[in-house]
Formats: structure tokens, sequence, C-alpha cells
């Protein structure tokens, strides 16, 4: 459900909106803040794939040893459609599956299947003395739920987003979540909204942990 991470004593820490397969986008904006795979880490928010043409190659960033991900829709719509090739299938092509069929279908279930081992529902990262937390869509109100919440809630739920609603998530410093697309990420209480449609806009948001640990 959850894996904890220690300060980074070595290097950064950074967090990426929803990525959807813009890799070319991502590696921009990892030259951009000048990162160093050796010694910094990237943590993003799910949403690797679908809508972009890149979604293999952004699939594939799991087992980078500097990548750490949390699941995310997309990667369950793409799960639900290997599973049911009826109407899930359908429901994950709706939603920018088609990129499938430049890959091949058998190729892709079985990188999918190995990228899911590296996706729990949510990360916890220490920063600068502070705990930030991670997760896709929605955190529980109080983040000692964090292994007992429901995992739709964590992946789909934009209740809070939908309400704006700025009460702070009890038990953890900040969470930083993406799903829902804002044209600049946002603090609603503690929890930052960090994606900003990268697909269709070309904004990436990669920002540095210590601005969210303050």
């Amino acid at each position: 459900m959850i894996q904890r991470h220690e300060e980074n004593a070595q290097g950064r820490d950074f967090f990426v909106g929803d990525i959807h397969g813009q890799y070319d986008l991502l590696m921009e904006a990892m030259r951009g803040v000048e990162f160093d795979k050796a010694r910094d880490r990237l943590f993003s928010v799910g949403d690797l794939i679908d809508r972009g043409a890149d979604s293999f190659k952004c699939l594939s960033l799991v087992f980078e040893p500097w990548f750490y991900g949390v699941l995310g829709n997309h990667e369950v719509l793409a799960h639900d459609a290997f599973e049911d090739p009826g109407s899930a299938w359908d429901l994950w092509q709706m939603n920018g599956g088609s990129w499938v069929y430049l890959e091949g279908a058998h190729e892709v279930k079985s990188i999918l299947g190995e990228a899911l081992r590296y996706l729990p529902y949510a990360r916890e990262v220490e920063v600068a003395g502070k705990r930030i937390g991670m997760v896709h869509a929605e955190p529980p109100a109080d983040w000692a739920d964090i292994e007992t919440a429901d995992p739709q809630h964590l992946v789909w739920s934009r209740r809070r987003i939908s309400r704006m609603d700025t009460t702070p998530i009890a038990g953890i410093d900040a969470v930083v979540v993406g799903h829902t697309i804002l044209e600049q990420a946002t603090w609603l209480g503690n929890v930052h909204y960090i994606d900003t449609g990268a697909f269709h806009t070309g904004n990436l948001t990669l920002i540095d942990a210590r601005s969210i640990a303050g």
C-alpha cells in the first residue's frame, strides 16, 4: 500500500505531475533543474501512460533507480483492460490507450505487469525534516489511515478538489497529488495539486521537494 523513503542525504528530491507519455517533456524538465541521476530522486504522482505516444518509455521509467511513482488511474485502466478485453478495453481506448497498438499488446501487457510491482498506492518521503506524502488522486483525511484507505479514493477521487476543501490532512506535513488538471500547481490546505495537463498544455510541473517542505 505504501513505501516510505528516508531523507536523501546525497542529493535532491523532486515531484513531477502526471506525465501521460510526454517523455521528451520530462527529460527537458529534468535538464532544466540539472537533475543528477546518480544522486537525485524523482517522485511521480502517477498516470505515466496514455494520451502520449511515448507511454511505453514513460512506463519503463519505473525500473530506473532514481524514479519512484505511485499508481495512477490510467495504470489501473490499462491493467483492467488486459483483464477484461471487452468493456474495460473499450474504456481504456476512450481514455488514451491507443498507444498499445504502436508497441504491441503482448509487449505492453508484459511490461505493465512488471511495472505495477513498482507502483504502490502511496509513498512518504522525508524532506528537510518534514514528512511529505504522495498519492495519485486523494489522500485520506488522516494520513495515519493510509494503510487501510480505500484504493478507489487514492486513485480516482476528486471530492476535495471539487469542494476546494482546504482542511489539512492530519498526521502529515504535506501531501502531493495529481489527477485533476489545473492551470498551475495549487495548494489546498496542505495538499499540493501538481497536474498541469502536460499532454495538451505542454506544461509539466516538476518541483523541488524542498519548496513543499517549506
